[in-house]
């Protein structure tokens, strides 16, 4: 819980220094917090509550993206994390367009980066990823990015030695009446797990995360002119081989329902 907090004091930190940096690299940002609250979650105790705070910014030279959870269990507790955890990352991307001052664009590409991301969570599972990013030009979309990464796990025993990434991220923006329903989301798709010292696999598995989100304008539709967006609606959670546990490892056929997620939360969302 603490250091969850001092991650968004971080974040906090990093949001200040962006805005004194308004009239020089920093081009636009978007700041938002998030309240989910699901049920039949894989693994870790079934009913969650999570907090998320999201920072988006674009600047001369590319952009970022950082999010922090903390995930709450409802009074139940996990047997290795306790009664709540957190999760982050951060994601920035170097756009080779804006750097070189050239048009990058071919076919459906509007730009090419190079995108990393470090994702951490509690007992030192973090996580290093980089590879080749795209943007994408796909019609009536806001946006559709498509990064490839090299994985390298860390903090955990048996690391592989590398695995491979496929994040695409998208958003799609409807107009409904007097506002809009947007459906925004992200896949990471990672494979190749392989040991590190051996050619058979590991303890961990190629897995799916499918993580959308439908929401619905209300403040937009109510007159709020408080804040930019409040959203609410719901975020739909797949994950195939959560955690890269497959349920026929020595780790999986312990766990009552096996190792596949797919579950709803309600959701809550303002953007300030």
């Amino acid at each position: 819980m603490n250091r969850a907090l001092s991650s968004l004091m971080l974040a906090g930190g990093l949001l200040a220094a962006g805005n004194a940096l308004a009239d020089g690299p920093l081009l636009w940002q978007d700041n938002s917090l998030t309240y989910l609250y699901g049920q039949n979650f894989q693994i870790n105790p079934e009913t969650q509550q999570t907090f998320t705070f999201e920072h988006a910014s674009g600047w001369t030279f590319g952009d970022l993206f950082i999010f922090v959870d903390q995930i709450n269990y409802n009074g139940e507790e996990d047997a290795n994390l306790g009664k709540n955890t957190y999760y982050g990352e951060i994601s920035p991307r170097l756009s080779f367009g804006k750097m070189f001052d050239q048009q990058l664009e071919f076919g459906p590409i509007s730009d090419v980066l190079l995108a990393a991301t470090y994702e951490r969570g509690e007992n030192r599972n973090q996580n290093y990823l980089l590879g080749p990013g795209f943007d994408l030009k796909v019609p009536g979309f806001d946006y559709f990015q498509l990064n490839f990464y090299y994985r390298k796990p860390d903090g955990i025993t048996n690391n592989p030695s590398g695995q491979w990434q496929v994040t695409p991220v998208w958003s799609y923006t409807i107009p409904v009446g007097n506002s809009d329903v947007v459906i925004d989301g992200f896949m990471d798709w990672v494979w190749n797990n392989k040991d590190a010292t051996s050619d058979r696999p590991n303890d961990l598995h190629a897995n799916l995360h499918f993580n959308p989100q439908i929401k619905y304008d209300l403040g937009k539709a109510m007159g709020w002119s408080a804040v930019k967006h409040f959203y609410v609606g719901i975020e739909y959670d797949y994950w195939k081989n959560k955690y890269a546990i497959d349920d026929n490892s020595f780790l999986g056929d312990e766990i009552l329902g096996g190792t596949d997620q797919n579950t709803f939360s309600l959701l809550a969302k303002v953007h300030f």
